[in-house]
C-alpha cells in the first residue's frame, strides 16, 4: 500500500522542490492587420454578386450546392452589415460608409475574385470622398444534404408498432472573401477568407416531417453572415492574450521572503530583495536575481530594461533560461513597435497575476 502512496505523493514533492514559478501576464498583440494613419473615412463594398460573363456558372454552382432563391444576396448583406457595424464602433475611424447603392460583380460561383483595378479603387474612393475601401468579394453558403430511412419501433399505449423514421441531415458552410485596399499607396491591406459551418437535422414519421427542421436555415446563414463581418473587423484591433513566465523563488532567504511578497501581489517589495541578491557572489544566485529583474521590469512595462537584465544574466552568468527570454522579449519589444503604429495615441502595457 506505500508504495501507490508515494508514487501520487512523488509530483507534489517535486513540485515543492522546483527552482521556479510561474507568473501571468495578460499582454497586448498587435492586430493581424494595420491601418495607416492617414486612412480616417473607409467604405464598405460588396462585390459578390457574379458578373454576366460568370451568371450562368455561378447558378449552376447554386442549384449543385442546394442554395435557396437569394440566399446568397441576403447573407452577403448580413455579412456588409455585421463589418459596418462593428467598424462604427472602432474610434479608430472618423466615418465608415456603406456603399450599398453600388452595382459591383466579381466571379461568384465561391470563387474568390482577382482585386478590383486601381483605377476603379481611385474612383469610388473620390466619388464617396473615403481613403480606403473595405470589401466583401466572395460570399457562399454551400449546403449539402443526406437522406435516410431507417426501421424504427414505434411505442404505443399498446404495443411496439414497427415504422420507418425518416431523418433529413443537412450541413452548411458559409464562406466570406475580404479585402482591404488603400488607394494611396495601392496596397492590399489584407486578403482574408473565413468559412463555418452550420449543421441542420430532422426526424419524422414521414420525409415532409423530416425536412421540417430545416426551414430555420434562411435564419441561421444570416446570422453567421452577421457574425463573420464583426469577425473580419476585429482584424484590424489589437487583443490581449495570457502568457506565463518563469521566475526564480529559490538559493537564498531573500528568494524566499520574495516569493512570499510576489504571491501576495507586492512585486516592487520583492524586486527590492532581488535587487540586493544581483551582487552576490555566487554566479547562479547573481544570475537568478538579474533573471528576476528581468521579469519585474516586464511586469512594470520596461521591455527595454526587461531585456537589459534578462542579458546580463546570461551573458555574465550563463543562466540558460534568460537566453530563451531575451528572444520573447525582443519579440515583445517588436510587437510594441507595431502597436504603436495601430494605436499612436495609447503605450502598450500588461496585467499580472500569480499562478
Amino acid at each position: 500500500m506505500k508504495k501507490p502512496a508515494l508514487l501520487i505523493l512523488l509530483p507534489f514533492l517535486i513540485a515543492s522542490c522546483s527552482s521556479t514559478e510561474l507568473v501571468f501576464l495578460s499582454v497586448k498583440q498587435p492586430a493581424p492587420v494595420t491601418i495607416p494613419g492617414y486612412i480616417k473615412t473607409v467604405g464598405v463594398i460588396d462585390r459578390s454578386k457574379a458578373s454576366k460573363e460568370t451568371k450562368t456558372i455561378d447558378a449552376i454552382e447554386k442549384a449543385v450546392s442546394l442554395q435557396g432563391p437569394g440566399l446568397d444576396q441576403e447573407g452577403a448583406k448580413s455579412g456588409i452589415s455585421g463589418l459596418t457595424t462593428e467598424l462604427m464602433k472602432n474610434t479608430r475611424f472618423d466615418q465608415v460608409k456603406p456603399l450599398t447603392m453600388l452595382d459591383l460583380r466579381s466571379t461568384g460561383a465561391g470563387v474568390f475574385p482577382a482585386a478590383l483595378s486601381w483605377d476603379m479603387v481611385d474612383q469610388i474612393c473620390r466619388e464617396n470622398n473615403t481613403d480606403a475601401l473595405f470589401s466583401l468579394e466572395l460570399f457562399d453558403a454551400d449546403s449539402r444534404l443526406t437522406y435516410a430511412a431507417n426501421p424504427v419501433n414505434l411505442q404505443t399505449g399498446i404495443a411496439n408498432v414497427a415504422a420507418i423514421e425518416h431523418q433529413a441531415n443537412m450541413v452548411t458552410t458559409v464562406k466570406t472573401g475580404w479585402r482591404i485596399y488603400d488607394p494611396s499607396s495601392r496596397n492590399i491591406l489584407d486578403e482574408y477568407i473565413m468559412s463555418k459551418s452550420i449543421s441542420f437535422s430532422g426526424r419524422g414519421v414521414n420525409p415532409v416531417v423530416a425536412a421540417s427542421a430545416l426551414v430555420g436555415r434562411k435564419d441561421a446563414v444570416m446570422q453567421v453572415s452577421d457574425q463573420a463581418g464583426q469577425a473580419y473587423a476585429m482584424r484590424i484591433l489589437p487583443c490581449w492574450i495570457r502568457v506565463s513566465r518563469d521566475y526564480f523563488v529559490r538559493g537564498t532567504d531573500n528568494f524566499r521572503m520574495a516569493r512570499r511578497k510576489a504571491q501576495t501581489g507586492n512585486w516592487d517589495e520583492a524586486a527590492k530583495l532581488w535587487q540586493q541578491e544581483t551582487g552576490n557572489g555566487s554566479p547562479k544566485i547573481a544570475g537568478r536575481a538579474c533573471y528576476n529583474m528581468a521579469i519585474i521590469s516586464e511586469i512594470n512595462g520596461d521591455v527595454d530594461g526587461a531585456i537589459s537584465w534578462a542579458q546580463k544574466a546570461y551573458e555574465n552568468y550563463n543562466l540558460r533560461l534568460a537566453l530563451h527570454y531575451v528572444n520573447i522579449l525582443k519579440d515583445r519589444k517588436a510587437d510594441n513597435a507595431v502597436l504603436a503604429d495601430q494605436q499612436p495615441n495609447q503605450q502598450p502595457n500588461q496585467q499580472s497575476s500569480q499562478h
